[in-house]
């Protein structure tokens, strides 16, 4: 556990060996620690502004130039390729990102696509996707993004074990959220994957810009990976269908993976195959994201990835009382299809805690069923899910009501 002086920083040390049912080790046991006593609030980041007068149409102050790109962040593009996304204020600019392996020498260009939206009375800005690659791995790229601004600069992951994949669910933009990214960028990590709910805007659209800013210093140098979660949503019933936000400046690699939707995709890193489930879309035998998920998993040569990972907001297992019940219905229609596949590790966020369970299936131990991980308070304004049903019940493994992320 975290030293006491800092922030509560969970480590999962997730051990890259085989198990005996075709899939990887479950990470080593841990006790169930006391309580842990969070200390007194500080004082929110963008979130205050918006309780103080900023209202949800409300468009956030222009950049020093219109034509800087604003919140830039990476994501895996299938192989060897990465998406550049970022924001600007002037619609001028080009979609368009320079790269090289040396700083200020760009040897190659790559041209993309851009999009906007409006919701309510709000305007984004010009929101540019632009795929660069093939890249080689476990290397240094320089960038700069639309012909002009800063030099950013990026690692690609590596091909192979030795993998390290920093966790964080529920991050939200408060000085609690920018802590965890402190961490975060204490650690040496190749890739950053988020279970869900990322700026809490939840109809405030400023927030969505205020959060991209906050994240821009880690998300534009290694690859974010996310799903949506509640706080995406953002539907408004006859005016508006929901996750407008979230496609338009979250793009994942949904198409490159047999996909129709941006909220369930899967891809592969190093000896790893992880795939993104939508809690918040249709997800019974019937529907399209089942359809897609028996196939995604046929498809798998486990002899190449060794690993199976799956992300999905809402936790199947979970012992406290906050959202209890929430995951049963998709538990019920998705659970058998990954313990066919041998999935090794099922992360959740959600619940505003840290769970982990020993190996499970339909509800109580199994050797061959998935260890699953709920790691749901990265900061968000909401505070800890602070009650359990029982103290340990049957298949948990460890628990504590902490702020952290897990690596």
């Amino acid at each position: 556990m975290a030293a006491p002086a800092l922030l509560p920083l969970l480590l999962l040390l997730l051990t890259l060996a085989l198990s005996s049912c075709g899939g990887a080790a479950a990470a080593s046991g841990a006790p169930v620690g006391e309580d842990y006593v969070r200390p007194p609030a500080r004082p929110r980041g963008g979130q205050r502004k918006a309780l103080l007068g900023l209202f949800p149409w409300s468009k956030k102050k222009a950049s020093a130039s219109a034509s800087d790109p604003q919140q830039v962040h990476i994501s895996l593009s299938g192989e060897k390729h990465m998406r550049i996304t970022w924001v600007t204020d002037d619609n001028s600019v080009p979609s368009v990102v320079e790269y090289g392996t040396t700083s200020n020498t760009y040897t190659s260009s790559s041209n993309g696509e851009s999009t906007s939206y409006s919701y309510l009375m709000y305007s984004s800005g010009k929101i540019h996707h632009v795929v660069i690659g093939p890249l080689e791995d476990n290397t240094i790229y320089y960038y700069r993004c639309g012909g002009r601004g800063s030099e950013f600069q990026l690692k690609t992951p590596p091909s192979q074990f030795p993998l390290s994949l920093a966790v964080v669910g529920d991050l939200g933009q408060t000085s609690w959220t920018t802590s965890t990214l402190n961490h975060i960028k204490q650690c040496e990590y190749d890739m950053l994957l988020l279970p869900g709910d990322l700026s809490y805007a939840d109809y405030m659209q400023h927030l969505w810009d205020t959060f991209g800013e906050l994240v821009e210093p880690l998300a534009s140098t290694r690859p974010w990976m996310v799903t949506q979660g509640n706080h995406e949503k953002e539907r408004i019933p006859f005016l508006k269908s929901g996750f407008q936000s979230y496609n338009a400046r979250w793009k994942m690699p949904y198409e490159e993976s047999g996909s129709t939707s941006n909220l369930y995709y899967s891809f592969e890193v190093a000896g790893v195959h992880v795939i993104m489930l939508g809690s918040y879309t249709d997800y019974d035998e019937s529907s399209d994201q089942y359809a897609w998920l028996k196939a995604d998993l046929a498809n798998i040569d486990r002899k190449r990835t060794p690993w199976l990972v799956v992300l999905l907001h809402v936790p199947w297992y979970n012992s406290n009382w906050a959202h209890q019940g929430e995951g049963d219905s998709m538990m019920s229609a998705m659970e058998p299809l990954l313990h066919a596949a041998h999935v090794d590790i099922i992360i959740s966020g959600h619940v505003h805690a840290y769970e982990r369970t020993e190996r499970v299936y339909k509800g109580g131990i199994n050797p061959c069923g998935a260890v699953h991980i709920t790691i749901g308070d990265g900061g968000n304004r909401e505070g800890l899910a602070r009650s359990t049903i029982t103290r340990n019940p049957s298949g948990r493994c460890s628990g504590k009501r902490a702020l952290g992320t897990a690596s």
